[in-house]
């Protein structure tokens, strides 16, 4: 093992596309069951160890609101009580909540004039759900680019996670374990570099044995080995049998998270578990580093090129059917206050259907999925006729000086 100091900070990422939780409960109920009772496990595993458990833990907006919908508390209330669920994790100091987009975008393949309303509704619902704003980021499929800079640090984000591959300090070492300063068009966040390799095994299983000797072995590879090491996990949270595992001895909480953190609590363990933004404080970053486009690695992907969600005609064509209609949605948004009441509805309508057709999940696999895109963006054009038609409408009054 190694003497320098070596802090460690755990992410899990959760996210459920529209319409899913209470789509399950109706139609595969144990899989519903052992979804939601990983957000659960949560914040009841972390009470266990106060001193020392620390997760950094990231809703997307639309998973909120479905927890938020009475429908859904009360359909659940046998398995989880959710409103209970969720004030626990507004109470837990050891639980950093992460910001998200509300639908889940892949940022880089939609319009960039959505991001704004993507980060300042998911960052809203967060705080109305816990009762706190989030400090840091995490892209959907860590989906990143360097222009969404400028769009964080408006919304409010001090930091974000980016995958650890596409980082590229500028004094050129390769080194993900210290976080950096990315700049963009004068303006800079922190970037915090996830280890790819140790997350996969966050990913599908680990002990606390294995997990301090791989640590340890990257740390001693990487080009700062005596200076503090910050080491960066992140993972779904809920996919999977080893985060669903209904026997919690034998999943994620109880094989590794409760040992390590009994461990850890002993003083004899070679990592500090650690928030990230406790450890930013006290390490603020002084390098800079450009990130390169991409997302996380998927199967056989690497996702520098976001092949998984855009990478057949299809599913190009559909990214080319939400640019269109969000650019009508802005054309008609800067006339709104030529339509009536009615015509504003509509507008607003369309607007969430454009954002909600934004969810990556309609593209992540393949054609299967996109026909729940194409019932978003359907609905999303008979609305912005709608508004259309109020718009003319008012250009064109009535003979008797009314509108149609």
């Amino acid at each position: 093992m190694t003497g320098t100091p070596l802090y460690h900070a755990l992410g899990l990422h959760m996210h459920q596309p529209p319409d899913n939780l209470l789509g399950l409960i109706d139609t595969d109920a144990w899989v519903a069951e052992e979804i939601v009772r990983c957000y659960e496990r949560v914040p009841r595993f972390t009470r266990r160890f106060p001193e020392h458990g620390r997760v950094h833990v990231g809703f997307s907006g639309i998973l909120l609101e479905q927890l938020l919908d009475p429908a859904i508390v009360d359909r659940y209330r046998d398995i989880v009580d959710i409103p209970r669920m969720l004030h626990s994790y507004g109470q837990a100091d050891n639980i950093e909540l992460v910001g998200m987009g509300y639908y889940h975008p892949i940022f880089p393949l939609i319009p960039m004039p959505d991001w704004e309303e993507q980060l300042v509704l998911g960052r809203g619902i967060i705080e109305r759900a816990f009762g706190r704003a989030p400090r840091g980021f995490w892209p959907p499929e860590m989906a990143f680019c360097m222009d969404m800079i400028p769009a964080l640090v408006k919304a409010g984000y001090e930091y974000v996670v980016v995958d650890g591959v596409h980082v590229h300090p500028e004094d050129g070492l390769d080194d993900i374990y210290r976080p950096y300063l990315a700049c963009h068009n004068g303006v800079c966040i922190t970037v915090v570099p996830r280890d790819r390799d140790i997350s996969n095994g966050q990913e599908s299983g680990l002990d606390p044995d294995w997990f301090a000797r791989e640590v340890s072995f990257h740390i001693q590879g990487s080009p700062r080995p005596s200076q503090p090491r910050l080491v960066t996990t992140w993972s779904d949270g809920e996919n999977g049998g080893w985060f669903r595992q209904a026997h919690e001895e034998s999943g994620f909480f109880g094989q590794f998270f409760a040992p390590y953190m009994e461990r850890v609590g002993t003083g004899d363990y070679p990592v500090t578990p650690i928030a990230l933004s406790a450890y930013l404080k006290s390490h603020p970053p002084t390098a800079r580093a450009q990130v390169q486009t991409g997302a996380w690695n998927l199967g056989s992907t690497s996702g520098a090129d976001f092949s998984q969600w855009a990478g057949s005609e299809n599913q190009q064509k559909a990214c080319t059917v939400i640019e269109e209609l969000s650019r009508r949605y802005w054309d008609l948004r800067r006339q709104a206050g030529r339509m009536d009441a009615a015509g504003r509805a509509a507008l607003e309508r369309g607007r969430r259907l454009v954002l909600e057709a934004e969810t990556s999940c309609f593209l992540f696999w393949g054609d299967a999925w996109l026909p729940y895109l194409y019932e978003r963006t359907v609905s999303a054009q008979r609305e912005l006729e709608q508004a259309e038609q109020a718009l003319m409408a008012s250009a064109h009054p009535s003979k008797d000086g009314g509108n149609d």
